[in-house]
């Protein structure tokens, strides 16, 4: 860890070596998202791991953002209406996009080419945006970065 560790409201994932951070407001669905991408991963044969839900930590290492969970939720992910449950889950990984509502009105229905976003103070990662209910989202993440998986 580093001197600098920051809780953030969110839920990170891991597929294939490429960690996703899904952050955005309350109520927006950023676990059940998280969970039908893990999901689909394990349908296609793809490695697939939780790291947090709800609260992530954030730290740098070696100019990575690193998510990291408390010890008291670990391997636990909660899906609204359904409950609490256990998920395949790793201790750490490095996070390479943040995955953000899209616009559900649309405006801005393409979003602007390299959006970064700043989860905390020195803590940014390249933007990917995604609408609740789609029925595939890690087909559209894959779709916008074929190394997702990878």
């Amino acid at each position: 860890m580093t001197e600098a560790d920051f809780n953030v409201h969110a839920t990170a994932i891991v597929v294939g070596k490429t960690g996703l951070l899904f952050s955005g407001p309350s109520g927006w669905g950023k676990s059940m998202l998280a969970f039908t991408c893990m999901t689909e991963a394990r349908r296609l044969g793809l490695f697939t791991a939780l790291v947090a839900d709800d609260q992530v930590l954030l730290s740098a290492e070696a100019g990575a953002v690193i998510a990291t969970c408390p010890t008291s939720i670990s391997g636990l992910i909660e899906l609204r209406g359904t409950g609490i449950v256990r998920q395949d889950h790793i201790p750490r990984a490095a996070m390479h996009y943040a995955v953000l509502p899209g616009s559900a009105t649309g405006e801005n229905r393409v979003p602007p080419e390299g959006e970064m976003v700043s989860l905390a103070a020195g803590f940014s990662l390249p933007a990917l945006r995604l609408l609740t209910g789609v029925s595939s989202p890690l087909a559209i993440l894959m779709a916008k970065v074929p190394d997702i998986g990878r």
